[in-house]
């Protein structure tokens, strides 16, 4: 997944994804389906949660341009195969309705046809951090207000490449990433888990 710096507003690090699954026997022949691109209060691989209407003034924009949030196939923001439309947030999550562009999209066509036969199972949202808290007891980051970016088709519903993107990112930029980033991006790269929590701990002996 590539990451992208913000233009014109002051977002937190890196451009995220957050993934769920979702029910594939809801995408109808036409390409239509609904489901929740986000759900509120779950901690993720991430260690972070979304908060209730941590959407809600990101879609009020996106209502006010009168632009569909894209589907994307996989984060490729160059193969849209669809777009969201009716997005809200209710008691669970971000809910909306999604339409595959089968009959003018061709990735649209083999997006539906992997997702009718259970191949393709997840749904991803990509997103700008706005304002979120950490709590150092828990260790546990609350994401209280998001800027929707897109809501992905993607083949597996964990994504650890775009955590060790992340890191890269605030690396790369002289970003401090947290403890538990910086361990799990040293254990990517080879480092045994004693090492890498020494390394965190104390630093390179």
């Amino acid at each position: 997944m590539r990451i992208h710096r913000a233009f014109g507003r002051k977002h937190s690090g890196a451009l995220k994804v957050r993934d769920f699954d979702f029910e594939i026997k809801a995408v109808g022949d036409d390409g239509a389906f609904s489901g929740y691109g986000s759900v509120w209060d779950v901690v993720d691989s991430y260690q972070e949660i979304v908060a209730r209407g941590a959407f809600t003034e990101s879609l009020a924009e996106i209502a006010a341009k009168g632009r569909p949030v894209p589907i994307l196939w996989q984060h490729r923001s160059g193969e849209p195969i669809g777009a969201w439309t009716n997005l809200k947030e209710d008691e669970r999550g971000l809910w909306g309705d999604g339409e595959l562009l089968i009959a003018d999209v061709a990735q649209a066509r083999e997006a539906h046809a992997l997702a009718k036969r259970r191949i393709v199972t997840g749904l991803s949202i990509g997103y700008w951090v706005r304002e979120s808290s950490y709590d150092e007891k828990t260790g546990i980051r609350t994401l209280t207000k998001l800027d929707l970016v897109e809501i992905s088709l993607v083949t597996f519903p964990a994504n650890d490449d775009a955590r060790v993107e992340a890191v890269k990112f605030k690396l790369a930029h002289g970003e401090l990433p947290t403890e538990r980033e910086m361990e799990k991006y040293l254990r990517e790269v080879g480092f045994s888990k004693t090492r890498a929590a020494g390394v965190v701990a104390h630093g390179l002996t």
